[in-house]
C-alpha cells in the first residue's frame, strides 16, 4: 500500500500514471494532507511552492519515504515555457518524481516520464513543424527524460508512418474496424470484449444480423465516400465458421464500395481457430493480410496461459496459409509471459525467423485490470520470476532485423512488463496501414459490433467518440440505438 498526499487535488490523474510505471499491482491511498499518527513509509508527498501573487506555482517538490523509512527528495522549478501552465507544472511534477522514484527503486524507466500509449505522435507533430532530427531527439530525452535507443525509435517510426499516410491517406478518407467478440476461450492475460463460440454459437447468425443493420445505415450515410482499409478484429475473427466468414465478406462488399480500398485485414490470430476452408473463403473475399499469433513457441507456456493449441500446430497453419496464397502474414509474440526467460525468448524468435512471416508484432505483457491473471494475482504471482527485459527486447529488434523488418508502428500500455513498448514490424511493402491510422488518429474511423468505439476527426483535429455496448446481448437488443449513437457522431464529421 502506497500513501499518497497531494496538495492540489488535480494532480491526482498524472502522478498516477507515473507511479504505475514504478510500482505496478500496487494500491495506492491518496489525500490531501497528512493524518495525524500516520507512519510516513511508503508515502509520497507533493507540495508547491507558490509565488507572493499566489496564483503561480514557482517550485514543485516531491519526497518519498520507502519501506525502510528512508528519504529521497527533489524540487523542480516550473518553466513557464508554453501557453497552458498546467502543461509547465505537471512538466516539473514528473521530473522531481521521476528523479526521486528511480533512486528510491533502482529503476530507469526506457521512456522516462511518458505514459500515454502513443508515444510516436510527439515526434510525428514535430516533423510536421519541420524541426531537425537533433531537436526532435534533444526535446524527447531532455523534456520527456526518454532514453537514446527509444527516442531514435519513435523518430524512425515517425518518419515512416509519415511517408505511408502522405502516400495513402487523402482527406475525407475514413477505415472500417468490425468487431467479432467471439473466442475459442479466453487467455489468462486477456481482457477484451470476448465470448467463448461454444458457448454463443447459436447467437451468431443473430449478432452477423444487427452488425449488417449497422453496415447498412452506415453505407447510406457515407454516399459515394469509399472505405480505405477494412479491419476485422475481436476476439478472434476466425471462431466464425467459413460459412460465416463468408457471410460476413459478402456483407461487406454488398453495402460498401470497396473499389478504393487499400488493405484489407482480417486477425485470424489462434491457430486453433483456423481451418483450410476459412482461409480458402478469406482469400475469395480479396482479404490481402491475416495474423497467425503464436504469442510463445514454447509449450509449457501456451499451456499455462490458456492457449489451447501447440506449437507444432502454430507452423502446420502458418504453412496451410502460406499454401493457400497469403503474401502478407504477421505473427503476434508477448514477451513477459509468465517463467519465460531469454533463452526461452530467444528458442522462440528462432523458431519463428525459420517460419520467415512478413509483419512480426511484439508486445509487452500488460497486466490489464480485468484480466483474470489480474483478478487472481495472488494465485500467479509466483509464476512471475522474470520479466520483460532489455535483453528480450534487443532480441525482438535483432529478429526481425534478420528477417529483413523494420519497425512500422508502435503503441504502449499501462502495467506493461518492464515498462518498455508493443512494436510492429515488417518487410518493405508489407507494412499495415490501419495500424498507423489507429495508432496516429488522423483518420476517421466507424466502428462495428458489440464493444466497437467508433472516432472521428474533425477539421480542426478535434476527436470525438461513440461507443458501442460491449455485451453481445444488449448489441443485438439494443441496435438501433447504437445506429442512432452513429449517425450523431458521423454526421458532425460528413458536416466538416
Amino acid at each position: 500500500m502506497l500513501t499518497i498526499t497531494l496538495q492540489e487535488p488535480e494532480w491526482e490523474y498524472g502522478v498516477r500514471s507515473l507511479l504505475m510505471s514504478f510500482f505496478p499491482h500496487q494500491e495506492f491511498i491518496i489525500q490531501n494532507k497528512i493524518q495525524e499518527n500516520q507512519p510516513l513509509c511508503k508515502h509520497l508527498q507533493i507540495t508547491a511552492s507558490y509565488q507572493p501573487d499566489q496564483q503561480t506555482i514557482d517550485l514543485i517538490r516531491v519526497l518519498y519515504v520507502d519501506e525502510k523509512q528512508q528519504s529521497f527528495f527533489c524540487e523542480k522549478p516550473v518553466l513557464y515555457s508554453s501557453e497552458v501552465a498546467q502543461k509547465d507544472i505537471k512538466n516539473a511534477m514528473d521530473h522531481a518524481m521521476y528523479d526521486v522514484l528511480c533512486r528510491a527503486t533502482g529503476m530507469v524507466l526506457p521512456w522516462g516520464v511518458l505514459s500515454g500509449i502513443r508515444p510516436t505522435k510527439l515526434p510525428m507533430r514535430m516533423l510536421q513543424q519541420e524541426m531537425s532530427d537533433e531537436q526532435i531527439l534533444y526535446r524527447l530525452k531532455s523534456r520527456h527524460l526518454v532514453s537514446d535507443a527509444k527516442a531514435k525509435i519513435a523518430l524512425d517510426i515517425a518518419k515512416c508512418e509519415k511517408q505511408l499516410l502522405q502516400q495513402y491517406c487523402k482527406p475525407h478518407d475514413y477505415s472500417l474496424y468490425i468487431g467479432i467478440p467471439f473466442c475459442p476461450s479466453t487467455c489468462l492475460y486477456c481482457s477484451f470484449t470476448s465470448y467463448p463460440i461454444g458457448l454463443w454459437q447459436k447467437r451468431v447468425e443473430e449478432y452477423l444480423d444487427a452488425l449488417e443493420r449497422e453496415m447498412i445505415a452506415v453505407s447510406k450515410w457515407m454516399g459515394d465516400r469509399k472505405p480505405n482499409t477494412i479491419y476485422v478484429g475481436g476476439g478472434t475473427p476466425t471462431s466464425l465458421s467459413a460459412s460465416q466468414l463468408d457471410r460476413l465478406c459478402t456483407m461487406l462488399e454488398t453495402h460498401f464500395d470497396l473499389s478504393g480500398l487499400c488493405e484489407f485485414t482480417v486477425e485470424a490470430g489462434r491457430p486453433d481457430s483456423i481451418t483450410k476452408d476459412k482461409l480458402l473463403t478469406l482469400k475469395a473475399h480479396r482479404v490481402g493480410r491475416i495474423s497467425i499469433n503464436p504469442q510463445t513457441m514454447k509449450q509449457e507456456t501456451l499451456d499455462l496461459i490458456g492457449r489451447h493449441h501447440t506449437v507444432e500446430q502454430v507452423v502446420q497453419t502458418y504453412q496451410m496459409a502460406k499454401e493457400v496464397g497469403f503474401d502478407t502474414i504477421n505473427m503476434d509474440l508477448i514477451l513477459g509471459l509468465p517463467l519465460e526467460s531469454s533463452q526461452d525468448t530467444k528458442q522462440t524468435f528462432q523458431k519463428i525467423q525459420e517460419l520467415n512471416p512478413d509483419n512480426l508484432t511484439v508486445h509487452s505483457l500488460a497486466i490489464k485490470r480485468a484480466s483474470r491473471l489480474n483478478l487472481n494475482w495472488e494465485q500467479y504471482a509466483t509464476s512471475f520470476q522474470t520479466k520483460n527485459s532489455e535483453v528480450m527486447m534487443s532480441q525482438a529488434y535483432q529478429a526481425a532485423k534478420e528477417l529483413g523488418m523494420h519497425p512500422y508502428y508502435l503503441y504502449r500500455q499501462k502495467n506493461m512488463a518492464g515498462n518498455f513498448e508493443n512494436v510492429g514490424f515488417s518487410k518493405p511493402g508489407k507494412e499495415g496501414l490501419y495500424n498507423i491510422l489507429i495508432m496516429e488518429e488522423v483518420q476517421t474511423i466507424v466502428a462495428l459490433g458489440a464493444g466497437a468505439s467508433s472516432k472521428i476527426i474533425l477539421n480542426n483535429g478535434r476527436i470525438e467518440r461513440a461507443e458501442n455496448v460491449k455485451d453481445v446481448s444488449l448489441y443485438i437488443d439494443k441496435i438501433e440505438e447504437m445506429v442512432q449513437r452513429k449517425q450523431a457522431l458521423l454526421q458532425q464529421w460528413l458536416m466538416c
